[in-house]
């Protein structure tokens, strides 16, 4: 049974998975865990912010899941023209300005993909907004760490909030080498 969302902050931004990239996560990993549809961010979790229109290895990724009957949305915070122009081949349900963290568009794309709770899950390389987004209704979690990260001081303190709950994630799940990027530290415990 899925999680049923929680108001305990601390679970609402812990990764239920992760991933070193999305396209690592696959049909039968989505099949495995229930899943029917993903909501998916565009910027650093499937390219760039710098990268206009979607490369051949994200058409791929999208084609593989379209061909195993898992469906795709693209829930943005960036703008219409950008989420417009990188959906202009993939031809995806996509809202821009959706005001992740907040419930709204999510629900919305849900409804038009004719898809539940339940059968869902959020896609995303930020924990204060696609994590939370997600989890607050009950989605898992789907994180990869951002493939070209802002430096800038809000986001340099946002990746810094990060860290306690990648290194959670870490505790229970094992450390991969891919985390590094959140400067966690991590030691196996003796046994």
């Amino acid at each position: 049974m899925r999680n049923e969302g929680t108001n305990d902050m601390k679970d609402n931004f812990t990764p239920d998975y992760m991933f070193g990239h999305f396209y690592e996560i696959t049909p039968a990993f989505l099949k495995s865990i229930g899943v029917r549809a993903v909501l998916s961010d565009i910027d650093n979790t499937l390219a760039p912010y710098e990268q206009d229109e979607p490369d051949e290895r994200i058409r791929a990724w999208v084609r593989s899941l379209s061909e195993s009957g898992i469906k795709i949305a693209l829930v943005s915070n960036n703008h219409a023209p950008r989420v417009e122009l990188f959906n202009r081949e993939l031809g995806l349900l996509a809202y821009p300005d959706s005001g992740k963290p907040k419930k709204k568009t999510l629900l919305r794309a849900m409804r038009e993909l004719g898809v539940s709770i339940e059968e869902t899950a959020m896609l995303g390389d930020q924990l204060l907004t696609d994590a939370w987004a997600g989890k607050h209704i009950g989605l898992p979690a789907l994180i990869v760490p951002p493939i070209k990260d802002k430096t800038n001081l809000f986001f340099r303190f946002k990746r810094w909030c990060e860290r306690p709950f990648i290194r959670k994630y870490a505790k229970k799940n094992g450390y991969e080498e891919w985390m590094a990027f959140w400067r966690i530290s991590f030691h196996k415990e003796k046994v």
